[in-house]
């Protein structure tokens, strides 16, 4: 009696949920027509708008959002600070920065089945908090540049983006400030072009709780010269922001490094990597120690 109960409880709940959703999208669908959908630009024009201006880049999607809306992470817990900074970034722009938004908000046929339903999903949910906080009339660039592989349905454009992403930090001192165990462009190319690396190995999870102590380290280790690639979750979106205003360039490059695993494999879904932490796929489970002596000589401050 007890196991058939349960059976009812669950089919009964997932009934609800099927037709909250679908109410949820109803509305959705009204709401889209009638409310103009901010302008978001193609991951090509953005690569190149960065290598031609040189400017600092924060990237929002669906975890910032809800950061901004006051909501807690599995990788962020709730930081009111982190809340209010993300806002800011959302509707205050500044000079020599942008910020990128996921190109989802007219049109999702470019994408893969199962990125279709989780952003028209989300949609349903937190459009009219996405348009709350941003001014729609402002052009915003593409959050996608870091994820630029996965998600597509057609892929023939993977390779040029990757190319050009390149470009970006061609030739220059960059510093990497990332997870502990994320270990960018350790074991591939995609940073082989750089004149040299430092790295900075934050935490994996609740990055935003030692923001101050990392932004120090990023001074202490990284003249305004340097190129700043920030690999933290939400807390790369402010910090960007807040280097951008002190005179750095620093960019939120995110998932790039998992994305060029992926695309170097032919991944089809997403899929753990060798040595690497991997939230989406298996949250580092298994990731060990790694014997990597260029890696190790790149590192100049440890959290």
């Amino acid at each position: 009696m007890k196991k058939l109960l349960v059976n009812i409880w669950n089919r009964t709940f997932d009934y609800y949920l099927i037709v909250r959703n679908a109410c949820y999208l109803f509305v959705d669908m009204l709401y889209q027509k009638v409310v103009p959908a901010p302008r978001v630009v193609s991951i090509e024009e953005t690569i190149r708008h960065i290598i031609d201006s040189h400017c600092s880049v924060s990237r929002l999607g669906d975890g910032e959002i809800k950061i901004a809306n006051g909501q807690a992470l599995t990788f962020q817990t709730k930081q009111p600070l982190l809340q209010q900074k993300m806002k800011e970034v959302l509707s205050t722009p500044i000079p020599h920065h942008i910020v990128c938004l996921p190109d989802i908000f007219t049109d999702l046929t470019s994408y893969n089945a199962e990125t279709r339903r989780h952003w028209k999903l989300h949609l349903a949910f937190y459009r009219k908090l996405w348009y709350k906080y941003i001014h729609r009339k402002r052009i915003f660039y593409n959050a996608f540049i870091s994820r630029c592989y996965m998600m597509f349905a057609d892929k023939t454009s993977c390779a040029s983006y990757f190319k050009l992403m390149q470009q970006i930090w061609a030739g220059k001192d960059i510093l990497l400030v990332e997870g502990e165990k994320s270990r960018l462009g350790v074991g591939n190319d995609l940073f082989d072009n750089a004149h040299s690396i430092r790295r900075i190995l934050a935490p994996n999870k609740n990055a935003f709780d030692h923001y101050e102590a990392i932004v120090h380290e990023i001074k202490k280790y990284s003249p305004q010269e340097y190129l700043i690639l920030l690999a933290l979750g939400p807390t790369a979106t402010v910090m960007a922001y807040d280097l951008a205003r002190k005179g750095y360039q620093a960019i939120d490059i995110g998932h790039v490094d998992i994305e060029y695993e992926w695309y170097r494999m032919g991944a089809t879904h997403k899929v753990p990597v060798l040595g690497k932490f991997v939230n989406e796929a298996g949250a580092g489970a298994g990731v060990g120690d790694i014997h990597d002596e260029k890696y190790k000589k790149e590192i100049v401050c440890r959290f």
